[in-house]
Formats: structure tokens, C-alpha cells, sequence
């Protein structure tokens, strides 16, 4: 783990349209911009592997969300014999098709998780040093209680993601190719059929293959995403921001609200993933959110930890689709 010394910073992003490559989406959930300040914390280097979730698995015999038979509480009229586990996986089609029907490359996959995480015929051998894959929240919590640590608030991801640095668009500075390096596993080529992996990586890639942040992080954005404790609402930052005051480790809000989807529980994603671009979604700039159904977890979802350190204080569009419910129901019709 390496260690983030905490401090007061200015959480949030600027409308990123006006970046050379941020994309097309104002992204006002990430407004006002306000003062946090947080305590010192540890934070793994790199996303969860699968050989550290597998050990987690063995020792403890946990199932995934994934694994489990869906409810039929959850999908009312539903044959039985139609609710089979599985999860949501990215394929992409054979041919350019249009950016607003996001089934086109998105579906709900029998025995796909983790162990499996494009299908049934996929595995993991061969990709211990991978980051683990198809997990839900629940999940998430689970190995990190196991492992005696906890998620991190989102207030805490972006200050760790940051790695130092002041009001920068990306964990390494002002531009997403300084001297034409990458630095971050994205999207290249014509989103979502072709990914020409000009960075080096088609598809997910291991962790720590780009330099790591200010910080030693590796992987903050790009890859996969990761995983906040923090519920989502979109209007959370207004809250916090019409207090005029620099809000202190802030636990994120008591309930959910997504006005594109009410009613359905979301907990924060951070940091973006292998599938990330300008021409669809440009979350790998580093003060900009993601959010997911708590059910849900895809072949782009996995998640990094943290550790509480001395002084620590624990009182205190176009979006990637995930939505496990909206794609199962889909593809039982």
C-alpha cells in the first residue's frame, strides 16, 4: 500500500469539453467544485488481482454476486428457469453502430464472473496479476473486510488519485499524452468496434503497466473501474458546496438519487476503464464520476482498497452502463 498524507483540496471538475480529448459530456455532477480536506490513509498501489481475490475465495469459500441465481423477488414475472446466474459483458460489434443504444455492445451473460469473466468459456489462467473482474459492491466490501481494510470514500479516491497535484484534468497532469507517452489503459481506434490498443493493450491489461502517480498509484484511471463507498447522487456536491465550508472527510450522502434512473440504489465508480475515450465516455479525467447499480458488476468493474492511518477520523448522458437488472431484463424478454 503506499501512504496518502491527507490534506485540503479542491474535489470536483471543470466542464472537460474544452480538453483536447474530454469528450463531449459537461458532466455537471462533478460541480460546484468545493474544499475537502481528508486524513492520511493508505491505499493499495493497484487494483485487486485475481490471485489476491482468489485467495480471499478460498479461505473464506465466498460466492460473488455473480454466481448467485437471480431472485425472482427482484425480476416479478420472469420464468424461474430464465433466471440464471451471470453478468454484464462488453463485446464489441462487428461494425460501427450508433452511440445511443448501448445493448449493442453490452449483455447480460450466463456464468460470467469473475473466474469467468467474458463467459463460460473464458478464464483467468494465466492472468493472476490482472485485476479481478465482474465484481458487485457487496463483493467488494466482503474481501475488503476480509482483508482488514475498507473501500474509500470518493472525497479520499480523488485526493489519493490526484497524487499531489492541483486542479489537473488527469492523475499525471494537464495532458492525457505528455510527449506522446500514455499513460493510462483506454480506448483507442472507433469506440465501440475497434480498439486499435495503440496504447499497448486490447482490452483490459495487468495492473501496474503504466507510471504510477505522485502517490505510487498505479492504474487510478483507465483499466478498470473502481469501486467508492460512497452512495451516488447527482446533487451531492451542491450540497456540500452551500455550506461555505471546507467539509472534513466527508462520508458521502445518506441516500441515492440518479434522476436517470430513480429508485435504484448507486454507490460511486471511479477512475474510468479500458473502454474509456472522447467519442463516448471520458472518465479518465480524474475529477469526474461514475456511478453503478449495487447489483451490478461487468467485465470493466473491480476496485482497490484502503487502510484507515493514524488520527483517522470514521465518524465523519452517457454514462457506462451498469445495470444489471436493465440488461438481464432485456435479454429475458
Amino acid at each position: 500500500m503506499s501512504w496518502i498524507p491527507g490534506g485540503e483540496f479542491s474535489m470536483g471538475a471543470k466542464d472537460p469539453t474544452a480538453l483536447p480529448e474530454g469528450g463531449h459530456e459537461a458532466m455537471e455532477d462533478t460541480r460546484p467544485i468545493h474544499r475537502v480536506y481528508v486524513d492520511g490513509f493508505w491505499m493499495d498501489k493497484t487494483d485487486v488481482t485475481n490471485t489476491q481475490f482468489e485467495r480471499f475465495v478460498k479461505a473464506t469459500r465466498y460466492v460473488t454476486v455473480a454466481e448467485r441465481k437471480p431472485l425472482a423477488s427482484d425480476f416479478p414475472g420472469v420464468p424461474a428457469d430464465k433466471l440464471v446466474a451471470g453478468s454484464l459483458v462488453f463485446t464489441p460489434p462487428p461494425n460501427a453502430v450508433s452511440l445511443d443504444d448501448y445493448s449493442q455492445w453490452w449483455s447480460y451473460v450466463p456464468g460470467a464472473n469473475w473466474r469467468h469473466p467474458l463467459g463460460p468459456r473464458s478464464n483467468i489462467l494465466g492472468k493472476a496479476n490482472y485485476p479481478v473482474v465482474q465484481i458487485a459492491y457487496e463483493d467488494a466490501v466482503a474481501y475488503a473486510k476480509w482483508a482488514g481494510k475498507r473501500l474509500p470514500t470518493e472525497a479520499e479516491w480523488e485526493f489519493a488519485a490526484r497524487g499531489g497535484l492541483t486542479g489537473k484534468p488527469y492523475a499525471w497532469g494537464d495532458s492525457i499524452r505528455p510527449d506522446g507517452k500514455w499513460m493510462a489503459n483506454t480506448h483507442q481506434g472507433h469506440f465501440p468496434d475497434h480498439d486499435s490498443a495503440v496504447d499497448g493493450h486490447a482490452g483490459i491489461a495487468p495492473v501496474a503497466q503504466f507510471p504510477p502517480n505522485g502517490y505510487g498509484l498505479y492504474d487510478i484511471t483507465g483499466n478498470v473501474w473502481q469501486w467508492t463507498k460512497d452512495l451516488y447522487r447527482a446533487d451531492y456536491y451542491a450540497e456540500l458546496s452551500a455550506t461555505n465550508k471546507v467539509t472534513r472527510n466527508p462520508q458521502g450522502p445518506d441516500t441515492s438519487l440518479d434522476p436517470s434512473e430513480p429508485g435504484v440504489q448507486k454507490r460511486v465508480q471511479r477512475g474510468g476503464s479500458f473502454l474509456c475515450t472522447s467519442q463516448y465516455c471520458s472518465r479518465y479525467i480524474v475529477g469526474t464520476r461514475g456511478k453503478g447499480e449495487v447489483s451490478s458488476a461487468a467485465n470493466h468493474i473491480g476496485f482497490r482498497c484502503v487502510k484507515d492511518g493514524p488520527g483517522a477520523n470514521l465518524a465523519q448522458v452517457r454514462e457506462c452502463p451498469n445495470s444489471r437488472r436493465a440488461l438481464l431484463l432485456q435479454a429475458l424478454k
